[in-house]
């Protein structure tokens, strides 16, 4: 191949690159005219290159040019005295007239004796990348709603304590743990915590740790460095670096493995970390709440959990109520998923049945809180009036097989042979704190048929003195 040849070869080939960018890219003569225009600048500035080429810059109205308007010529442009730009976020104006969120760079082109030929500039459309970070914040900003203290719904004086815990936990950088079953709330209370404390402007991560194997959950934590494993092929930050000057909430705590256990009191008390697969130790600066519904204390006796490490998670302990304990929060809960389903379905349903209302107060709830949503939401897709009856909720809270006891039984009684009488109900109603279904259990019967007899012969609901 000759010289010339491959030099022509050579320039084919750079012009076809350039045409392949994804980002804008144009060319200056010494005279400061446009004498090329790649496709993506015809994307992004809407100027075709025929419309371009012979022009100035200042077709683009750039809204920062060294900190001044665009010169009149080429020789006035600070260009030429700094050689080459700083990549900047600025604004171009779009030949349709709307402005366009860009990063544009510019360099001095010199030939072999350095005298100037040129200017080329790249200009990144940052466009989506802008809405992107407009989600984002949008997204922070609902997580941040959804996570305000008035989001936990309950008057009783059990929810009270609970928030009474969450506004001293906010106000402190203690070591926080949630107790409490299934279903009863305890991601949205250490969301609470966080977001009402002095890091709420950092970020919240959250992990569960019986979801992932114990190599797994030990690279999701801590990260990992190239190499440190089978398919390990770049580094990777873990969560306790993404919680950097945040909360990192860890549910679940009593799922760990104890090598796991042993890693975590080590970032407990040296609040550093080292990659797997790497010794050096990375300083961090998190916050951490953790959460379970297990007796952690009984692992501790059983040698399951560390002891060293329990206290160390315990420094303040947050217990949250099951809702068989604070039942006089039901309606308003049920108010509030009502309100919320029919923001999210459209539909107008106002409220919900007394027998319905009756079904849901006398339920175990071994779900809690969640059980109870997902009831609502069950009900919402079979009703179609105003009120949500009996007939839609589920199957299992309308005629359960077996009830969980409330209150179990001081002592076991056999089935009551032959009918029951009102004295009778009324002193097994005391007996059982007046929970129907633990009465139904103690004469065989269904809650159902302790309804009708408490109908039947007029029978409060609840305890008159409540």
């Amino acid at each position: 191949m000759s010289p010339k040849t491959h030099e022509l070869w050579n320039a084919r080939f750079i012009n076809r690159i350039i045409d392949a960018m994804a980002d804008g890219v144009f060319t200056m003569d010494d005279q400061g005219r446009i004498s090329s225009w790649n496709p993506a600048m015809e994307r992004i500035s809407g100027y075709a290159a025929e419309e371009a080429l012979g022009k100035t810059c200042q077709i683009l109205q750039c809204s920062r040019c060294f900190g001044k308007n665009c010169p009149t010529s080429i020789a006035h442009c600070r260009i030429l005295e700094i050689g080459q730009s700083e990549a900047k976020e600025c604004l171009l104006r779009h030949k349709d007239g709307h402005d366009v969120p860009v990063i544009k760079n510019a360099s001095v082109v010199k030939d072999d004796a350095g005298h100037f030929i040129g200017i080329v500039e790249t200009v990144t459309d940052m466009t989506e990348l802008n809405r992107a970070r407009e989600r984002a914040e949008a997204a922070a900003l609902r997580l941040a709603e959804v996570h305000q203290m008035n989001n936990i719904i309950g008057r009783s004086h059990a929810m009270q304590q609970v928030f009474s815990a969450i506004r001293m936990a906010a106000a402190s950088e203690a070591t926080v743990l949630i107790l409490g079953e299934s279903g009863t709330g305890k991601e949205l209370v250490a969301g609470a915590i966080h977001f009402n404390s002095d890091r709420h402007e950092g970020p919240m991560i959250t992990v569960n740790c019986s979801a992932l194997s114990e190599n797994l959950l030990e690279s999701e934590l801590f990260g990992h460095v190239r190499g440190a494993f089978t398919g390990a092929n770049r580094d990777r930050m873990g969560r306790f670096e993404e919680a950097s000057g945040g909360t990192i909430f860890l549910d679940e705590i009593g799922e760990l493995s104890p090598f796991i256990q042993v890693k975590l009191l080590r970032v407990l008390q040296e609040r550093e970390i080292e990659r797997v697969g790497d010794s050096r130790k990375r300083k961090i600066d998190i916050r951490i709440i953790t959460a379970t519904h297990k007796d952690l204390y009984r692992r501790v006796r059983e040698g399951h959990f560390r002891e060293d490490l329990y206290y160390r998670l315990k420094v303040f302990p947050v217990h949250l109520p099951p809702l068989r304990e604070r039942r006089e929060d039901i309606p308003l809960l049920v108010d509030h998923f009502i309100q919320r389903m029919n923001r999210k379905t459209g539909k107008k349903v106002a409220r919900i049945s007394h027998e319905a209302l009756r079904i849901f107060m006398d339920h175990p709830w071994p779900g809690n809180v969640r059980e109870l949503e997902n009831a609502i939401e069950h009900a919402f897709v079979l009703c179609d009036r105003e009120q949500i009856e009996a007939s839609d909720l589920p199957i299992e809270i309308r005629q359960p097989l077996t009830a969980a006891a409330c209150c179990p039984p001081t002592t076991a009684s056999p089935p009551k042979s032959g009918p029951l009488t009102k004295p009778e109900l009324l002193a097994l109603l005391e007996e059982c704190g007046w929970n129907k279904a633990e009465v139904g259990r103690r004469v065989g019967l269904s809650h159902t048929a302790i309804w009708k007899y408490m109908k039947k012969w007029d029978i409060p609901l609840k305890r008159p003195t409540e």
